[in-house]
């Protein structure tokens, strides 16, 4: 008859079991919901021992908050390889897994959860939103993204987040449909700044030449000349800028 003998853990080791174990609570219900008890209980260690790592719940939430805000900001992470309408489609099913697996946690690090307000969850938020932005552009291929490009991109990245936010409250919508049609956002806002300028424009292009009718965008073009015969018809309207 053997008997078990509990392994000692280092410092850095039940660090991190105890951030992955918070992290996984988290991901299940709200923070504030989340007492330091339920943690040392799921982590099978003592209250006080959870406090001889972490000073408080606080800086539990911010490690734990510090993991997802990485693993979120992987999920932009795309080989630049094929139609940029095909890469959005995979990045947003990895964006939406995330969504999906992290609900309550996912809300928390958009929001702020009981970090609110504080630096270093702003500073967090802020970073995943930056390698959102620096990835799109990385695979729009522009070195120096002009003022329009930049205000499409990281519109789209909160148009992202918002759309995600409100899906969690009742998923009323398929989310299937939903990463489809950000890609489908992500187009349009692009069309809506090449409509107004001339670089936009060429970038804009650059980006249809290479995608294939049955891709994203082309999709999105289908569904809008079907749209087009019952559209009414609109005068032509002048551009700021041009000359009567």
């Amino acid at each position: 008859m053997t008997t078990g003998v509990r392994r000692r853990m280092g410092v850095d080791e039940r660090r991190q079991q105890l951030i992955g174990v918070a992290l996984d609570l988290f991901s299940r219900r709200s923070p504030e919901d989340v007492s330091i008890d339920e943690i040392a209980a799921a982590a099978g260690i003592s209250r006080p021992l959870v406090y001889h790592y972490f000073p408080g719940k606080q800086s539990l939430y911010e490690a734990a908050l510090r993991r997802a805000a990485d693993e979120l900001a992987d999920r932009f992470l795309e080989p630049p390889e094929g139609p940029l309408g095909a890469r959005l489609l995979r990045v947003m099913g990895r964006f939406f897994d995330f969504v999906d697996e992290h609900g309550p946690g996912f809300s928390a690090l958009m929001r702020g959860g009981p970090a609110v307000g504080s630096s270093t969850a702003n500073a967090m938020i802020d970073g995943v939103r930056q390698a959102a932005y620096e990835q799109i552009i990385a695979h729009l291929g522009v070195e120096d993204p002009p003022a329009r490009l930049e205000l499409v991109v990281r519109s789209w990245v909160s148009l992202a987040e918002s759309t995600a936010l409100i899906w969690l409250d009742g998923r009323r919508i398929p989310r299937e449909e939903l990463e489809i049609q950000l890609v489908h956002d992500f187009a349009a806002l692009a069309a809506v700044s090449a409509a107004y300028d001339e670089e936009m424009a060429g970038i804009v292009l650059r980006v249809l030449t290479q995608e294939p009718e049955e891709g994203p965008f082309g999709d999105l073009l289908a569904r809008l000349s079907a749209l087009a015969p019952a559209a009414p018809a609109v005068p032509a309207q002048r551009l700021p800028h041009e000359s009567p």
